[in-house]
């Protein structure tokens, strides 16, 4: 699972070197299913959206964790909430 770091705007990630690193982890690990977490985070950039439909060239099952309503609504305009799986679930406590 990916999270965020508990930032709650996204407006510090670089999409195109944020792609990159998921691309690696992809390929490296095979995987089949990513999951983010996205608990906490109250607002996703247009770069962050575009990263995640473009993740789709992949062929890997995108799950997105805990979407607070700004966020699902968001995700929901941009019609990613079609192509990936929006979740609620209470996630252990990290770090």
């Amino acid at each position: 699972m990916l999270g965020f770091g508990g930032h709650e705007v996204l407006d510090h990630i670089d999409p195109q070197r944020c792609r990159d690193e998921i691309a690696g982890i992809i390929e490296n690990a095979n995987c089949k299913t990513l999951a983010f977490d996205l608990t906490g985070v109250t607002f996703v950039p247009s770069g962050l959206l575009g990263l995640l439909a473009s993740l789709r060239q992949f062929e890997v099952e995108i799950y997105l964790f805990n979407p607070n309503e700004d966020v699902r609504d968001v995700l929901e305009i941009s019609k990613l909430d079609r192509v990936r799986t929006l979740c609620e679930v209470e996630l252990p406590a990290t770090g």
